[in-house]
Formats: C-alpha cells, sequence, structure tokens
C-alpha cells in the first residue's frame, strides 16, 4: 500500500535532496581545479626548469669545443711554420755550401793553372839556357826515369793481381773441402723414425747454422791471411824506403840521385797502395798516407829537376832528412808489429777492436809520429804572399838596358867590375827584368834589374866560401849596409843561418817598431871575404808600399796567456805577417819547448795561435818547418 505523505513534507524532503546534491557537487569541483592547478603548476615549473639549465649546458660545451679546435689550429700553424723555416734553413745551408764548393774548384783551378804557367816559364828559362848536349843527357834521363816508374809500376800491379789470384784459388779449395764434408755427413734416416716433422725442421736448420759458421771462420782466417801478408808487404816497404833515404842524403851524382829518387817515388805509391787494405779505418791512417803521397810527389819533382841538370836546393835536402827521420821511426814501429802480430790479432783488427795491437800501432803513428811537414823555409814567412803587381814599381819611369848596365856599375862598384853588358830579359814572378852579366877579376857575378825604377831584384856571385873569418853579427852589418847602398833602407835582419862559410840573412821592412814580413829581403854573406854574394828582393818589391799597422786590440801579456804554460819565451815582437792570403797583426814569440826552438804567432786581434814554426838543423844551417 502505496503510503501518503503530505505535500508540505514532500517539499521539506526535496529541499533537503537538492542541498545534499549542491555540497557534493561543490566538493567535487574545487578538487578537480586543485588537481588541474597543480598539474598546470608541475608543468609550468617543468618547462621552467628545461629552459633555464639546458641551454647553458650547451653553450659551455660548445665554447669548450671552439677553444680546442683554435689550440688545435695554432699547433699545427707552428708546426707548419717550424718545418718551412727548417726547410729553408736547410735550403740555405746546401745554396752555401754548393757556393763555397764553386770558389774552392774556382781557387783550385787558378792555383793549378799559377802552377802550370810557371813551370812552362821555367822550362822556357831552362831551354833558353840549356845546352844541346845537355838536352840529350836530360831527355834520355827522363825517358829512363819514365821507364823505370813504369816497370814499377807493373810490378806493383801484377804482384796484386797474383795475390788476389791466390786469394780466390784459397778461396775456392775452402769451399771444395766444406762441400766435401757435408756429402760425408750422417743423413737424417734414423732421426725420421723418431722425431716428428718439428724435429726434423730444428735439427735441419741447426745443421745448416753450423755449417755456415764453419765456413765464416774459414773465410775470417783466409781474410787474416791476407791482411798479414800485406802488413809484411808495408814492411818491406818502408824498410826499402829507409835504405834509399838514407842513400839520397849523402848522393851528389846526378845519374845515382835519379835512380834513388825514381825509387822512392814508386815505393811511396806501393805504400799508399797496401795501405788501403789493411784492416784499419782511414782515420788511423789518414796521416801515413797523407805522409808517404807527400813524400812521393816531393821524391818526383826533386827527380824532374835533376834529370833537367839542377842541383837540388838546401830545402829539398832538408825534406830528404825530415822524411828520413819520420820513416825511420815508421820502420821501428812497423817492425815491432809485424813481429808480434799473430792470426788473433788480426781477427780482432778485423773485428775493428781498439784494443788491438794493429789499432795501438797505428794510433801511435797517426797521432805521434807523422806529422806532414810544411813546405820548409829559410826563415819565418820567406816564402812571403805575392801581389800581382809591384806596386812601389808601377809610378817609377821604365829603363833601357843601357841605363839598366850603368845602374848596375853604381851598385857593385865595390867589386871592382870590369864589365857590365845586358843579356836579355826575363820575368821574375810578375816583374819585368834586365838580365845583367858582370865582370870582375875574381870571376862573374849576375843581377837582375827591374825594368821599371831599376831596382835590383836577384844578385847572384860565383865566389866559393872556403873559410870563416867573420863573425855573424859582422855579417850581419856587411849585408845591412849592401842592402842601404841598394836604396832598400829601414830594413832590420830577422833570420840569421850559417853553415861554417856562408852567413844567410832574412830582413824585413820595419815601420814604427813593427816587422812586415811580407817586405822580406833574402841576403846571402860569404864568411872568408866578408862581401854578398847573393841577394833575392821579390817578395819586398811585390809587397812593399808605404801602409801601417792596425791598432793591436789585445795585449801582448794576454797574447801570451794563450800560449803553452810550459814554453819558454826568449823574446817577442809585434809583426805583420802573410796569413790566409792577407796581411795579418800578430805577436811574435821566440822561444823553446822540449828542447825544440819554436817561433809562435798570435793574431794581435783575437788572441788566437795562428802560426807556429819549429827550426830544425840541416847541413846547411838552421831552417824553419
Amino acid at each position: 500500500m502505496k503510503k501518503e505523505v503530505s505535500s508540505g513534507a514532500e517539499k521539506a524532503e526535496e529541499l533537503t535532496r537538492k542541498s545534499n546534491n549542491s555540497t557534493k557537487t561543490k566538493n567535487s569541483q574545487p578538487a578537480k581545479a586543485k588537481a588541474k592547478t597543480n598539474s598546470k603548476s608541475k608543468t609550468a615549473k617543468t618547462g621552467t626548469k628545461k629552459k633555464s639549465v639546458k641551454p647553458a649546458k650547451n653553450k659551455k660545451e660548445i665554447n669548450e669545443k671552439k677553444l680546442k679546435k683554435q689550440q688545435a689550429r695554432e699547433e699545427k700553424k707552428l708546426a707548419a711554420a717550424k718545418i718551412r723555416a727548417e726547410k729553408k734553413q736547410k735550403r740555405l745551408e746546401k745554396q752555401l755550401e754548393h757556393k763555397q764548393k764553386r770558389l774552392d774548384r774556382i781557387a783550385a783551378f787558378k792555383e793549378k793553372r799559377a802552377e802550370q804557367r810557371e813551370k812552362r816559364r821555367a822550362r822556357r828559362d831552362m831551354l833558353k839556357h840549356e845546352s844541346k848536349e845537355a838536352r840529350i843527357q836530360r831527355k834520355a834521363e827522363e825517358r829512363e826515369a819514365k821507364i823505370e816508374a813504369r816497370n814499377a809500376k807493373r810490378e806493383a800491379a801484377a804482384a796484386e793481381r797474383q795475390a788476389k789470384r791466390e786469394h780466390r784459388l784459397k778461396v775456392r779449395a775452402e769451399k771444395r773441402a766444406d762441400r766435401k764434408e757435408r756429402q760425408h755427413a750422417p743423413g737424417f734416416g734414423g732421426w725420421l723414425a723418431a722425431v716428428i716433422a718439428l724435429g726434423v725442421t730444428t735439427l735441419a736448420l741447426g745443421t745448416m747454422t753450423t755449417f755456415g759458421w764453419m765456413n765464416m771462420n774459414g773465410m775470417q782466417a783466409d781474410m787474416a791471411g791476407i791482411h798479414t801478408q800485406s802488413l809484411y808487404e808495408l814492411n818491406s816497404i818502408v824498410d826499402n824506403l829507409d835504405t834509399n833515404l838514407a842513400k839520397a842524403r849523402v848522393s851528389n851524382s846526378a845519374g845515382e840521385q835519379v835512380r834513388i829518387l825514381s825509387d822512392i817515388a814508386i815505393e811511396s805509391e806501393m805504400a799508399e797502395v797496401v795501405l788501403e787494405r789493411l784492416p784499419v779505418g782511414t782515420q788511423l791512417t789518414q796521416n801515413m798516407t797523407s805522409f808517404v803521397n807527400k813524400m812521393g810527389d816531393s821524391a818526383q819533382s826533386m827527380l824532374y829537376a835533376v834529370a833537367r841538370g839542377e842541383k837540388l836546393t838546401d830545402s829539398q835536402k832538408a825534406s830528404i832528412k825530415y822524411m828520413y827521420e819520420v820513416n825511420l821511426e815508421m820502420k821501428r814501429i812497423i817492425n815491432e808489429l809485424t813481429s808480434s802480430s799473430n792470426e788473433k790479432e788480426m781477427l780482432k783488427a778485423m773485428k775493428g777492436k781498439e784494443n788491438s795491437l794493429m789499432f795501438k800501432s797505428f794510433g801511435d803513428l797517426n797521432n805521434n809520429t807523422i806529422e806532414t811537414p810544411k813546405e820548409i823555409n829559410d826563415g819565418p814567412f820567406s816564402d812571403s804572399i805575392k801581389k800581382v803587381t809591384a806596386k812601389n814599381l808601377e809610378a817609377l819611369e821604365e829603363i833601357n838596358s843601357t841605363r839598366a848596365e850603368e845602374l848596375a856599375k853604381e851598385y857593385f862598384n865595390a867589386y871592382g867590375l870590369t864589365d857590365a853588358r845586358c843579356t836579355g830579359e826575363t820575368i821574375a814572378e810578375q816583374i819585368e827584368c834586365y838580365n845583367v852579366c858582370l865582370t870582375t877579376n875574381d870571376g862573374e857575378m849576375f843581377a837582375q834589374i827591374s825594368k821599371k825604377g831599376g831596382k835590383v831584384v836577384m844578385f847572384d856571385s860565383y865566389k866559393d866560401c872556403a873559410d870563416k873569418n867573420f863573425s855573424v853579427e859582422r855579417c850581419t852589418d856587411i849585408a845591412q849596409d849592401f842592402l842601404g847602398a841598394l836604396g832598400f833602407d829601414n830594413m832590420k835582419a830577422v833570420w840569421t843561418s850559417e853553415n861554417g862559410t856562408t852567413c844567410n840573412l832574412n830582413f824585413a821592412y820595419e815601420q814604427d817598431g813593427v816587422i812586415f814580413y811580407p817586405d822580406m829581403i833574402k841576403v846571402k854573406v860569404c864568411e872568408e871575404r866578408g862581401i854578398v854574394t847573393g841577394m833575392e828582393g821579390i817578395a819586398y818589391v811585390l809587397n812593399h808600399v808605404e801602409r801601417s799597422a792596425d791598432d793591436a786590440t789585445v795585449s801582448e801579456s794576454e797574447a801570451e796567456a794563450n800560449l803553452n804554460p810550459d814554453f819558454e819565451i826568449a823574446g817577442s815582437r809585434l809583426t805583420v805577417i802573410p796569413f790566409d792570403e792577407q796581411e795579418t797583426l800578430a805577436y811574435e814569440f821566440y822561444g823553446s819547448y822540449g828542447g825544440n826552438v819554436y817561433y809562435i804567432y798570435v793574431d794581435a786581434k783575437t788572441g788566437e795561435e795562428i802560426e807556429v814554426f819549429t827550426v830544425v838543423g840541416t847541413a846547411q844551417g838552421r831552417a824553419l818547418m
């Protein structure tokens, strides 16, 4: 039964229901709004964080990458610039090297051409005054010398070919013996049944190595024998040189000198060939090779001079004496090496061991015994530099032959001349001269008078001196007066040497206390008669001009401090010397060390020691080397 409800109650109930629904609706809307608001806030917060952090991180990374790239580019540029600079430096060094080589070649060519001109000029002069008989004899001797030299060269080549042939035969015999021994050696059949393939391979390799080692030992022993034979050959050559040099010191016959000098020239060439075959480095044999080479050239030069009918000069005889003394020491050391050497020592030398006897002996030869000598001179800078023209004669008047004869009579009036006649013209170095023959009651004399200015360039007398009646001091005064009479003033004696009957003096121009060595005159005084018998003034005429020396930037005490402390100084003075093709201001120190006398020159600008001469004794007196 349906319940009956009043209208008032119904309205109240309906209002209550609406009120409840409204409350639920209000409560649900704020929650949704709050949720929505929270969602939006989170979204906004998240978006804000992304926009503020992420761009900063990207910018930092980009800056670091850019910096690294920039640094890499800079390093690459620096490396490229360094490479370019190195290439440029190498290119410049190469250009300078090529330029220097070219200049050296040009200088060598000019020097060689000058030597050839001088040889041709000397030969023309020789042929001009050579008699028919002398020419025939000279040509015969030259042919004989060439034949002997050619035969000796052929014999040396034949001996070398024979040695090579014997070496090849010995090597072949050794190889045949090795092959025969290998053919009769046990095979590998038994081993193949007992070991695997790897073991067989290892054994085969070991066997091959053993045979190779045995063969190499045989070859080394064979080469040691060859080197020993070369050492004995060198010993024999040095012994022969000793004998021939000893003969050359005393020989005075032209025919005997030709034979001896030919042998020395040939043996020097043979020694040079043998030295190249020895198992030592070139740094140990370079001085010895240079010495024997120079000895051969000197012997050949002397040979040609003797073949032309000339006498050996004092300088050449002094060179023979020096070569004999050095070769004698070489002979002693090589004889000791030959007697003490054996196969073991030779193998050590072949392996390059520095404690071997071969290295020690040749080291002593290279460092202590052999010093390739400079040209032996009469005194300091006796062969001074030559200028192209005689500058002090250029402005002087040229004279004729008649005037040259008149001047000769005036210059040598004290000799009691009976006649002076011009016999022709010549060129002494770069000076045109008249040849004047002077006649006296005691004999003939010869002089060369320059065409320009009429200066005495050379004078020679044929008078012999047998006794000593005048001292060196008196001879010096005589020479000084002689030069003054010829018009050579301000000359000072800088070198004296005597052989018992003749006094040889070198005079140099002196100005303001400085000695000018390029302006030099050599004078020879007879100690029996007390007269000048020879004079040579080419260096003075070529070099002398009015000039003054530069100021020294190094004091004498500072220059002395650069010398060997054990060198005992006997005297010193300021000089101008020819050095490196120019005139150099230098201090000259004269003294002794270890029993020998030396002249040492120190550059007055740099304090550097630039020239050293040692005094040697010869049969003709003192000489410098």
